[in-house]
């Protein structure tokens, strides 16, 4: 044993008497001995007043005003008080009293707070972090271990010292009015994992922790707050479930224990004796038979659980006579003093018990750093409380604990969003609109607006599926939780003749107010109502997140404790944060600034740029506006002309299904797939050459030149069968032109040589095949096998049938052909006169749809709980079959550079895949990062010869960025 291991372990035994070092072991700094000589300067120094001041921790309220603040200062200097608990108020008026009365006192002060959700519990401008029971609801308890280590570290920088946290009761009595949802749950195996983590987290961060309430405020159903509760049960079953919580903390080193003012008859026997006064509770129990020689503390002494009976300042006397070291919001703190101090000059309380527990205080302070305190920094200080971080680990948090308790059928998560109707009806009184935005996102969701008359008519509604959301106030864990009686008859009635989800985002105990859940399809239970698990909430009712949560107590016989079915994702893109998924906090901000070079440049007016990682989204923002006159804002429901990108996200998965069905394959050529090629000069070209841009096609042909010069020739303002091709609202093209098209591809030149040449061509004739082969159009393929059912309401051919004009961003001032600016319609010459829809372009969508199809690609297939095409197919369309001819396509993919030149930041995988469009437009997709990012712009606004934006290469040079923060070891 080392001489400091044997120093510390003789220190423990002959001061504290204590017979185990692991109990103590969170009071004591690592260098024991510094820490020791500090404790006994400062004990030696210190009057007997100043000795009992320190017992006492007072309770402080910073949203008082400058004039009460000074006299509680003064108050504080002249008792020569321990400790503050502070209450309701502002962080930085908090900070700035803490700074003040640190530095005008001897003796540093231990400074607490109740922060059992995080500092929101007590202060404005801070935030709340998830109810223990939401928690409870966890499997994964390091992710309980991190919310701790957060609260922590929010608690650390606002120099408050000791959190009254982890709560260990265990929440056996649904009406329980005080500790409810502040319980991890009624199990004491879930108590105990949970409140270990919690604590071990803050304890990370440097906090130190108190375990609340003993011996066990979870079964009453009266409010110390207003009353003596009473624990009504015998010692045998205290001691196998109130205690065990108690127990395991102390073993894994929880810093102090408050003890309850509770009626314990098996454990007290003096009627109505409070347990805080307890020595045969508190000394016995607490600190002989458990072992426990942190710091103990009292709760509240101006609770009616134990003042009622006791007068201010003997009760404090009581208190101390039963073993705590500290004396919480005493009523009066000098009478108390007085009466400590007259009891040790009459010899009713000893120096050495005095010493026991004010050294106690003071190791604790050593261990906090106030033996050298510095003031807390102000600057930034409401900003750092509420960085981005703390969403990232709630959503962490709520998404791991929603819970779905029954699920008849299987009807969640919602599959089929092509063929069902769903509706969404919104109780409770609290806003679910999160909740509703999000379901829309994922299908067209109808709100029932007037449920009145739901009770008035047949409650047969039209809707495939309705949606019932319970939404209550998140602002405090003790709000109303219980249905109406009004919401129990509508929640009855609908369910009895429609398929209905019900999803609960108060507590689980809400659900005890319905008389049966027989006619209720679903039930999701969600344990709060802030946006963040609104939007959990409806990404897993359509599948993209899973649901893996368990029910930390019992509702009713039919959802025992641990209830909870999982559900896998469906292949859907959810939504996340990227301290989540393996991403450096500085992406964000480099990518911001990127973007907003390229508006200060004028390289195009605005963007959408999305990042996702492994199925979420991470990073989804629009930027500038639609033109340059900075009249309507980019808004994510926006559209853009996504130019080639309709190669890859129409005609490509077009023909790897027809390829799948034997319709063709890559080796196919040309003339075998339209018979008329069968003499042409192009007839042999297989479809993995041409696809590959391997096969001697010309880039592209200018086909409305040849139209400008005698436009009334080709062209009429009015519709007719002549002129049916409508290139513009008053433009219309001669019918037969599009066989001139044709004409122009089949007759033109071959290149002479055989190298790497991107081509345009290939989709014309893919176009014409596909649509020949199924009998249909290109556009109408597109929505009825992909977009429709993928749910994909923003990806569209004649955007102008679908949005209004103002959601469509417009490309080109067309000066030369159109004469107008294109607005609305296809900017692509040739898909123009192919009548908007062109195998190469025509497409318009918005970069969540965009990114959703590209997440469908790296799902190899699988989508929304359907597949679309094997793994196979995919990996045979994302080959590069001539990499050795110095060809980096694949099939109809474009990927990454062979070189040091290329479409992509040169930093990702080979298996990476994408495309770029002509007017500003990027998606790509890497397998192996499992990330997808998509670029959208209208560069080419409103002069196409603007090559700013591919002159400094904005577009990867934001890839670059997302590769370098990402992280190495995630």
């Amino acid at each position: 044993m080392s001489s400091k291991i044997y120093t510390k372990v003789v220190f423990l035994m002959t001061f504290f008497s204590l017979t185990c070092i692991s109990a103590q072991s969170s009071l004591f700094s690592e260098d024991i001995n510094a820490q020791r000589k500090w404790v006994d300067s400062v004990y030696s120094n210190l009057s007997l007043e100043e000795k009992i001041g320190q017992l006492f921790m007072i309770d402080v309220f910073t949203n008082k005003s400058d004039a009460e603040l000074e006299n509680i200062a003064n108050f504080i200097n002249t008792n020569h008080i321990g400790g503050i608990i502070f209450s309701k108020g502002n962080p930085y008026r908090q900070a700035q009293f803490t700074n003040r009365i640190q530095t005008e006192n001897q003796v540093p002060l231990l400074i607490g707070m109740d922060a059992e959700w995080g500092l929101a519990m007590r202060l404005d401008s801070t935030y709340a972090f998830p109810w223990n029971m939401t928690l409870g609801a966890i499997k994964d308890t390091s992710i309980v271990r991190k919310v701790g280590y957060q609260i922590g570290k929010h608690n650390k920088r606002l120099g408050v010292h000791i959190n009254f946290a982890p709560v260990a009761d265990i929440n056996t009595n649904p009406d329980n009015p005080i500790i409810g949802n502040r319980s991890f749950g009624e199990t004491k195996e879930v108590v105990i994992s949970h409140a270990v983590a919690l604590m071990k987290g803050m304890h990370e961060a440097g906090i130190l922790t108190s375990a609340k309430h003993f011996p066990g405020h979870g079964d009453t159903q009266q409010d110390s707050h207003l009353t003596l509760p009473t624990i009504d049960f015998s010692e045998q079953r205290i001691r196998a479930i109130e205690l065990e919580p108690f127990r395991a903390l102390i073993r894994e080193g929880v810093s102090s224990i408050m003890v309850a003012h509770l009626n314990v008859p098996s454990l007290e026997s003096r009627p109505n004796f409070p347990s805080s006064l307890s020595p045969k509770i508190v000394s016995q129990l607490l600190k002989e038979e458990l072992g426990f020689h942190g710091l103990v503390i009292t709760d509240a002494l101006n609770m009616k659980g134990v003042s009622d009976n006791n007068t201010p300042g003997e009760v404090d006397l009581k208190a101390f006579q039963a073993g705590s070291d500290i004396l919480l919001i005493s009523e009066n703190v000098p009478k108390a003093i007085e009466n400590i101090k007259r009891a040790i000059k009459n010899d009713k309380i000893s120096e050495k018990r005095l010493a026991y527990s004010v050294k106690k205080i003071l190791y604790a302070k050593y261990k906090v750093g106030l033996n050298n305190f510095e003031p807390i920094e102000t600057a930034q200080l409401t900003s750092e409380l509420n960085s981005g971080l703390n969403d990232a680990i709630y959503k962490s948090a709520i998404e791991n604990a929603t819970t779905l308790l029954k699920n008849d059928l299987g009807i969640l998560p919602i599959n089929d969003v092509e063929h069902q109707k769903i509706g969404y009806l919104g109780l409770g009184d609290a806003s679910g609109e999160t909740f509703y935005e999000t379901l829309n996102r994922y299908a067209a969701v109808e709100r029932i607006a007037n449920k009145e008359s739901i009770l008035n008519k047949n409650s047969k509604l039209d809707f495939d599926h309705i949606i019932i959301g319970y939404h209550k106030s998140d602002i405090h864990p003790w709000t109303d939780y219980k249905f109406t009686p009004y919401e129990i008859k509508w929640i009855e009635q609908l369910s009895r003749e429609n398929k209905v989800t019900l999803v609960n985002f108060s507590r689980p105990y809400s659900l005890l107010g319905l008389q049966s859940f027989i006619n209720i399809d679903a039930i999701f239970q969600v344990y709060q109502n802030s946006n963040i698990a609104q939007s959990v909430a409806a990404q897993q009712i359509f599948g993209a997140l899973e649901t893996i949560g368990k029910l930390p107590v019992t509702i009713t016989s039919a959802f025992p404790v641990g209830t909870g079915y999982k559900l896998k994702s469906n292949g859907r893109l959810g939504y996340g944060y990227y301290q989540n998924l393996g991403f450096d906090k500085r992406l964000e901000k480099k990518v911001d600034s990127i973007a907003n070079y390229a508006l200060d440049e004028k390289m195009t007016p605005g963007m959408q740029i999305l990042i996702a990682r492994k199925g979420k989204i991470i990073y989804d923002k629009n930027f500038g506006y639609h033109t340059y006159d900075k009249k309507n804002k980019v808004q994510s429901d926006d559209v853009y002309d996504l130019a080639s990108l309709t190669k890859i996200l129409t005609t490509l998965p077009i023909l790897m299904t027809l390829e799948e069905a034997s319709k063709l394959d890559l080796k196919t050529k040309l003339h075998e797939l339209l018979p008329a090629l069968a003499s042409s000069n192009k007839a042999n070209i297989s479809v993995l050459e041409m696809l590959s841009h391997y096969a001697r096609l010309e880039p592209w042909i200018p086909f409305y030149q040849k139209t400008l010069e005698e436009r009334s020739e080709y062209y009429a303002s009015e519709y007719s069968e002549e002129f049916s091709i409508k290139v513009l609202e008053d433009m219309y093209l001669r019918t037969d032109y599009q066989d001139s098209i044709y004409s122009q591809i089949v007759e033109s030149e071959l290149r002479d040589t055989l190298e790497y040449k991107y081509s345009d061509l290939p989709y014309y004739f893919l176009k014409k095949y596909i649509e020949e082969q199924t009998d249909n159009t290109l556009d109408t393929l597109a929505e009825t096998y992909f977009y429709r059912p993928m749910g994909l309401s923003h990806l569209k051919f004649f955007p102008l049938n679908h949005f209004d004009k103002e959601k469509i961003v417009p490309t080109e001032n067309d000066t030369i052909w159109r004469k107008e600016l294109i607005h609305g319609t296809v900017h692509d010459q040739g898909a123009a006169m192919l009548g908007g829809v062109g195998g190469h372009a025509g497409l318009f969508g918005n970069a969540r749809d965009v990114a959703s199809f590209m997440q469908l690609y790296l799902n190899n297939g699988d989508f929304g709980g359907k597949n679309y095409f094997s793994p196979q197919t995919m990996t045979k369309f994302n080959t590069c079959y001539y990499c050795d001819k110095e060809v980096r396509r694949g099939v109809g993919f474009d990927k990454p550079q062979l070189e040091d030149v290329g479409p992509t930041c040169g930093c990702l995988s080979m298996s990476s895949f994408g495309h770029s469009g002509f007017t500003g437009t990027y998606a790509w997709a890497d397998p192996e990062e499992e990330i997808i990012y998509i670029f959208l712009s209208n560069r080419i606004h409103p002069d196409p010869t603007n090559s700013k934006l591919i002159e400094e290469d904005i577009r990867t040079k934001i890839q670059g960025v997302i590769y370098e923060n990402l992280s190495k070891d995630y």
